[in-house]
């Protein structure tokens, strides 16, 4: 049977149909939104605001977009204009409960892949916590010197308060059907851009239809030509090393397909394993034979790591910017104090 999410980006009859079904709970949960949003906007609900400004990272849709590695784009960039910032998240597919610090040699299984990743790669410091105000107070308490926070994801967490919010888009699959959760993958409306400051679209082939002009559009790739072996990091490879190989490739991401697109970009022919978002892996899961190389993404390979074998390699992948994003969100939030 397939998953819901497939179904979004099906434009098939038959998939339309599966959708249009749910489209009455679609209407409820647009309902429950709007009617949350506008609370938190009139202030019936309460607004955080921390003594430091904040940028917020995140998507109107369910599913990976590339907040990630643009946070740690951005962390980085800002960072070279003499901002010291520090970066919150969720910890999705963690089992911490309270807010938390991550460093480097955490647990992925405590705090979730994407919160190691932005530990290991942005240079900042980062906490985890379902309370992105809790989260966001823990860490300035501990690291004082932090005059800006990044919020990787959160859009909709509109209990904290921000000064700049940027949104991913994927370019690939847009907003799908076009339809707001379950029908559809839409947490919010299309017409929710509108009060962004900027908006991302990660990958190539035309824009999004709908978006709205308001907003400053970029657009984002996500680069890489090196493998890392993950049982030996002093290892490197480029694609020509995979040439007659038997190589199979494991995403399990939001978007799977761009990172087997990507392979096949660099001249890798490779049997694809696409397994759900946040997949907690088992060594049984990469066994392909023993003359198989696995390849992975970077947040597959930090849950891999204690059953890393030697044919196990990690495609190493950075954010570029077409465009001076840092400039703008700089130019909003001024001089660094």
């Amino acid at each position: 049977m397939r998953r819901p999410d497939q179904l979004w980006y099906d434009r098939s009859l038959p998939a339309r149909a599966c959708c249009l079904l749910l489209w009455p709970l679609s209407l409820l949960f647009a309902c429950i939104t709007a009617v949350r949003r506008t609370a938190f906007h009139r202030n019936w609900f309460a607004v955080s605001r921390l003594t430091v400004q904040v940028v917020v990272v995140g998507n109107i849709s369910v599913g990976g977009t590339g907040k990630t590695p643009l946070t740690i784009a951005l962390a980085q960039t800002l960072a070279q204009r003499h901002y010291r910032p520090g970066i919150i998240t969720r910890g999705y597919g963690g089992s911490a409960g309270a807010p938390q610090a991550v460093d480097a040699d955490s647990d992925p299984a405590v705090t979730g892949d994407e919160a190691l990743l932005l530990a290991r790669h942005s240079g900042c410091p980062v906490w985890i916590g379902a309370n992105r105000v809790a989260a966001a107070r823990g860490l300035l308490a501990a690291h004082p010197d932090c005059n800006l926070l990044l919020s990787d994801d959160g859009l909709q967490h509109y209990a904290l308060g921000r000064d700049i919010e940027i949104a991913v888009i994927d370019a690939a699959r847009g907003f799908g059907n076009g339809l707001q959760l379950p029908a559809g993958p839409l947490r919010e409306p299309v017409t929710r851009l509108a009060g962004v400051a900027a908006i991302v679209v990660n990958g190539d082939g035309p824009l999004p239809p709908a978006l709205p002009t308001e907003a400053a559009v970029f657009r984002m790739t996500l680069c890489g030509e090196r493998f890392t072996n993950l049982r030996d990091p002093q290892q490197h490879v480029t694609a020509a090393w995979f040439a007659g190989r038997a190589v199979h490739a494991a995403a399990a991401i939001g978007n799977p397909q761009r990172f087997f697109d990507h392979l096949r970009t660099l001249g890798i022919a490779h049997q694809a394993h696409a397994f759900p978002d946040h997949h907690v892996y088992r060594a049984g899961d990469l066994d392909f034979g023993p003359q198989s190389v696995v390849i992975m993404t970077a947040k597959d390979a930090v849950k891999c790591e204690r059953f890393a074998q030697d044919n196990h390699w990690v495609l190493q992948v950075e954010a570029v910017i077409d465009g001076d994003l840092t400039g703008l969100i700089t130019q909003q939030l001024g001089r660094p104090h």
